[in-house]
């Protein structure tokens, strides 16, 4: 039996406006969660939370597993061939980050969630809430371990604290590292100047210290990266992955493929490709970086087992992907809102399929040296094409669903050519979900069984590209 080990936190703002976790034993939630190594005599491991001051009085809580009995831990060293792959998911509470931490536990793998849980804290902070009622993480790994008997490992802290995070890879010894762990959406990084700065810093400083790690500490460690297809613009030739060979006065060479990013979010991202291409050749490291698309979707097989496990659904204007936005809107009644033209072509995918593109990529490991570049996406739709397929899946369920075109708060190209790549994830076995009648009727199934909790006020835009200014927001309107 693992033992249990129990700690209390409350949630605190250091003087970096960046969330740690403090001790507080009067809080209500307690922090529990239990950990068994297969492969070895009975031995468990717990969590621990370290306080260190910084110079300014803030607060950080350092995060790290231990070892409770006096039993040998299993071997770490990645070049044992008895035991299962242990997979760092930085970012493991987020959307993506969750429903891929249990799919790569359900598939065998030895899984740490490495977060901040700021994620939780945006929407505090905004006034927004998820469509589904997500649970705690730790009520979430408590669920999961007694259904399935897996356990998952929880540090907490933020990766741009080098300590911390040196500390949670000198301790957990992964041979892959998956990275969630950024600010992901565009518009939240438009908001205002703290949060375009917040961004940048968060997501590029963040990625740097993963790839400094993987250097001092886990040298083989195999970088599975999260991108995005919005690094590439939308450029009036076919896009390939990653790179581009071209001819020009008469030489030819294989170059990165041009970025054009539309966002400080999408800018940021751009930054860590380009740290991590440099990282790969001049130290080595193996990288593979996940250029995904648009994802749509909230169900696993793993997610689906238990509504503790639910992931979140985010449908306001600010997180929420363009297909489930439109469901929750016509479960509301409320009309899909189309930003200005609606000819905006972009690449989609079905969650299930993001966890399966993460799950080949950890098998299937970039050489030493190597920066792999993948575009994560199954099919390619207009917001057009999006929202016919929405009012005709709701007219069969009886909806009187509408369609308004609203001034597009982006600044972007709303009739244009598109064609990008998507070969290589496939070859190495993709099998995609591609968007059908039934998954639109369950998605939309899913959005009116849960309509009471929207909030319709954060359904229409709030976030203009233009007038992005220098005063904090705190709620959005």
């Amino acid at each position: 039996m693992a033992q249990l080990l129990s700690s209390s936190y409350s949630l605190t703002i250091c003087s970096r406006n960046k969330p740690y976790l403090k001790p507080f034993m009067q809080c209500s939630t307690p922090f529990s969660i239990a950990v068994s190594c297969k492969n070895s005599k009975p031995s468990s491991r717990g969590f621990f939370l370290q306080e260190q001051k910084l110079r300014k009085g803030s607060l950080v809580v350092h995060a790290a597993a231990v070892s409770t009995s006096p039993e040998t831990p299993v071997q770490t060293s990645s070049g044992d061939p008895f035991r299962p792959q242990r997979v760092m998911v930085i970012g493991g509470d987020g959307y993506c980050g969750w429903a891929t931490a249990l799919h790569l536990s359900n598939k065998g793998y030895e899984v740490a969630i490495v977060d901040s849980l700021v994620r939780r804290l945006f929407d505090h902070q905004l006034g927004l809430e998820s469509l589904t009622p997500i649970s705690s993480i730790q009520n979430r790994l408590q669920c999961w371990r007694s259904l399935t008997g897996k356990n998952i490992e929880l540090y907490v802290g933020d990766i741009c604290d080098f300590e911390f995070l040196s500390e949670t890879f000198k301790t957990y010894e992964p041979d892959a590292v998956v990275h969630f762990g950024e600010q992901r959406s565009a518009p939240y990084s438009m908001i205002d100047r703290s949060r375009a700065v917040y961004t940048q810093q968060n997501n590029v400083i963040g990625t740097l210290n993963v790839l400094f790690a993987i250097k001092e500490f886990r040298e083989q460690c195999h970088l599975v990266k999260l991108g995005t297809m919005g690094e590439y613009g939308t450029p009036n030739i076919d896009i390939e992955e990653g790179y581009i060979t071209i001819t020009h006065n008469g030489r030819t060479d294989t170059l990165p493929y041009p970025k054009q990013a539309s966002s400080f979010y999408h800018l940021s991202k751009v930054h860590d490709s380009h740290n991590i291409a440099f990282t790969c050749k001049a130290w080595g490291i193996r990288a593979t970086d996940l250029n995904q698309g648009v994802v749509y979707g909230v169900r696993t097989d793993e997610t689906a087992l238990h509504e503790d496990l639910y992931n979140r659904f985010d449908y306001d204007g600010i997180f929420g992907t363009a297909l489930n936005r439109f469901c929750v809107q016509a479960a509301v009644g409320h009309p899909l809102t189309v930003y200005g033209k609606g000819g905006q072509t972009r690449g989609f995918l079905d969650i299930r399929d993001t966890v399966q593109c993460v799950e080949l990529a950890i098998a299937n490991p970039a050489k030493p040296g190597e920066f792999r570049v993948f575009n994560q996406f199954t099919e390619q739709f207009s917001v057009n094409q999006l929202a016919n397929l929405v009012t005709k899946a709701g007219e069969k369920l009886g909806l009187d669903v509408k369609t308004i075109n609203v001034p597009n708060p982006r600044v972007e190209a709303e009739e244009h050519y598109y064609n990008c790549k998507n070969t290589k994830l496939v070859d190495l076995g993709l099998r995609p979900h591609f968007l059908s009648d039934s998954l639109l009727d369950s998605l939309l199934n899913f959005a009116v069984q849960y309509k009471d909790r929207v909030d319709t006020k954060q359904i229409m835009p709030s976030v203009s590209w233009k007038k992005i200014g220098v005063k904090t927001k705190t709620v959005t309107a």
